[in-house]
């Protein structure tokens, strides 16, 4: 399956191409005062070795600002040349003016414009936000959010909307000025001089059927690329699930060019869970491929033993360990498929139809574990030594089967 693009315009951010028939790019955004340069560095290498292709980070204040070419020189350093995106909100004309070097550092500026200033000072501020990314030849990500949208705008759209003979309910307005303050800000920018093929959408909801319908709208007015993202999602569960609901749908419709997973992370939790749940959107709908699927059944009571699930785990722990140095020695094998089943019932045809898969044994069952590579049975493993001889055998599959 692939989708359509709803855009026949390509956005070059960094070394990452957004739009036309470009593949859906995974983006995330880092929690660390950008001031700590050490911390800042390593978050990003983090999230750019878990495969986020962009990373936004918060440029808030001068000492943020100054900060953002160090850090782009450090991740130089250490060969990572993931494209940066800066972050704006309030003052982002001041910082854009005053730090020259951070302009010239990011790849992309985030604009709100909802955020960005009132009244006239609006205009003028975003005039200076956008004739510094005309200087800098730097993309745009025009960015709504109904949590700080444009108050004037609103107030116009609420004037209209009460002379109408057919007004809108307070749902549709909303979301009709979330658009209007896209597309009216993204032709201003042109009006600025931004060249269109600069610009990169995005109208950020908290509800599922909110974002669908406004990225429905959205896209039907527009060519521009577009960036999704359930904003505030959650926590957890929640979190996921709302957001896999909402940009499913959307990326269904071939609607959506950019996508992040704006997870709230558990205190002390892994900020690359976001980019993890991002890659299993887009793999397990056959957009793109990232890292070898493990099929694994979710057990019953013929699988007593927890043995099949730790497998399961530490297989595909294993996988994306490897993937950084896999995905550059051996091509295509985000492809391949894994199966670790705990059973008879489905365990042996499971295993079949997977590149390589292995069917422990359930309650009552010979405690062996056939092992079948490409649909034929190689090897049947016992005693204490399963895991790490199927793992092995793994290893070997990808040496041997993907070769540069």
């Amino acid at each position: 399956m692939s989708a359509i693009p709803p855009t026949t315009r390509t956005v070059q951010v960094g070394n990452v191409f957004i739009g036309s028939e470009h593949p859906v790019a995974v983006q995330s955004m880092t929690n660390t005062d950008t001031t700590q340069i050490a911390d800042s560095v390593k978050q990003i290498l983090e999230l750019a070795q878990a495969g986020s292709e962009l990373v936004r980070l918060t440029v808030n204040t001068v000492e943020a600002a100054k900060a953002v070419p160090l850090i782009k020189d450090k991740l130089l350093a250490q060969s990572c040349d993931v494209p940066l995106v800066g972050d704006f909100h309030f003052n982002g004309h001041k910082l854009l003016e005053s730090e020259p070097a951070c302009a010239e550092a990011l790849d992309k500026y985030r604009i709100n414009p909802g955020n960005v200033g009132k009244g006239k000072k609006r205009d003028d501020q975003f005039a200076s936000m956008i004739e510094v990314a005309c200087r800098y030849n730097k993309p745009v990500r025009i960015g709504v959010n109904w949590g700080s949208l444009d108050q004037a705008l609103l107030a116009r759209l609420m004037d209209e909307n009460s002379k109408s003979a057919t007004p809108l309910d307070n749902t549709q307005l909303m979301h009709h000025a979330v658009v209007s303050s896209a597309l009216e800000s993204a032709e201003q920018a042109v009006q600025f001089g931004l060249d269109k093929n600069k610009i990169i959408l995005s109208c950020k909801m908290s509800g599922v059927q909110d974002l669908i319908s406004v990225y429905q709208d959205l896209s039907s007015k527009c060519d521009y690329p577009l960036h999704l993202g359930l904003t505030e999602a959650g926590m957890g569960a929640k979190g996921i699930v709302a957001s896999t609901a909402a940009l499913a749908i959307l990326l269904q419709q071939g609607i959506g060019n950019t996508i992040r997973i704006s997870l709230t992370p558990k205190p002390g939790g892994d900020r690359c869970e976001e980019v993890i749940v991002a890659q299993e959107i887009l793999q397990s709908m056959g957009l793109r491929a990232f890292t070898p699927p493990v099929i694994a059944c979710p057990g019953c009571g013929r699988t007593s033993s927890t043995y099949f699930q730790q497998l399961a785990q530490d297989i595909q722990n294993h996988l994306r360990t490897q993937m950084p140095e896999w995905r550059g020695k051996h091509p295509g094998v985000e492809s391949m498929q894994v199966a670790v089943m705990g059973c008879v019932v489905n365990g042996p045809g499971e295993s079949k139809h997977a590149n390589i898969g292995i069917s422990l044994p359930g309650t009552g069952e010979k405690p062996v574990a056939p092992v079948y590579v490409d649909g034929k049975k190689t090897v049947t493993l016992k005693g204490d030594n399963i895991a790490e001889e199927f793992q092995q055998i793994v290893d070997e599959y990808v040496v041997t089967h993907y070769k540069s």
